[in-house]
């Protein structure tokens, strides 16, 4: 009989993916500061002006806008998903769930009320207003982080954009005109649109294509017409 796997070795399988997707995403983080930092001081060379060090860019608007805008967009498409899939299907795909259970679902399914166990979350069990609150918190929490992202990017962009005007001897512009102007819905709108495009061809090519053992595909003999399967 095999011996039980040691108890770091537990942690590292039972959390792969959040841990390998954390790690691949402080490296992609690091790589672009460091792309960012070259790309950046080129273009001081080009104006004739002082190159800056990777601290000074890491902690400059630049670099903050351009994480932002990235982030906010992400946690956008997150937060539309998880809503709209509670009421919009895609039939055959395993992205949807199947039509008769659009809404909410009743208590009985979702395991609220007298249908929670000794294992539920404590707030599940607790109902009330605390039940309401957790049986909406991973939109919720989607929402508040794209809000602050794109907050954060806003106002970094709006740094950024004058910066480039004090630079051109152009005038600069308030908070406000900045929410309105062309370069804040460029860098906004250019990522929307792909995060759009990616989540509904995603859901659309499930119903067709199969990766074998992925929960994100059905079986590969599992029919187009089958929702709400996993391989």
């Amino acid at each position: 009989m095999a011996a039980e796997p040691g108890r770091w070795r537990r942690f590292l399988r039972d959390n792969g993916i959040g841990l390998a997707f954390g790690l691949l995403f402080l490296l992609a983080l690091t790589g672009q500061a460091f792309a960012g930092l070259a790309a950046f001081n080129h273009e001081q060379s080009i104006t004739g002006e002082e190159p800056i060090g990777f601290g000074g860019y890491v902690t400059s608007a630049e670099f903050a806008v351009d994480v932002a805008e990235n982030w906010q967009s992400e946690y956008l498409q997150f937060f539309l998903y998880i809503f709209a899939t509670v009421w919009l299907v895609q039939r055959g795909s395993p992205e949807s769930k199947p039509a008769r259970r659009i809404g909410s679902e009743p208590e009985r399914d979702q395991r609220l009320g007298p249908h929670t166990t000794e294992d539920s979350p404590l707030w599940a069990r607790a109902g009330g207003w605390r039940a309401v609150v957790f049986s909406r918190s991973l939109g919720l929490v989607m929402l508040v982080i794209f809000l602050l992202s794109l907050l954060a990017q806003a106002v970094a962009g709006h740094v950024a954009f004058n910066a480039d005007q004090l630079a051109e001897n152009a005038p600069t512009v308030s908070f406000g005109e900045y929410l309105l102007a062309a370069d804040f819905w460029n860098r906004t709108l250019q990522n929307w649109q792909s995060e759009f495009l990616a989540i509904g061809s995603m859901a659309v090519f499930s119903v067709y294509l199969r990766q074998r053992g992925s929960p994100e595909s059905k079986p590969v003999g599992a029919p187009h017409h089958e929702t709400d399967v996993s391989g």
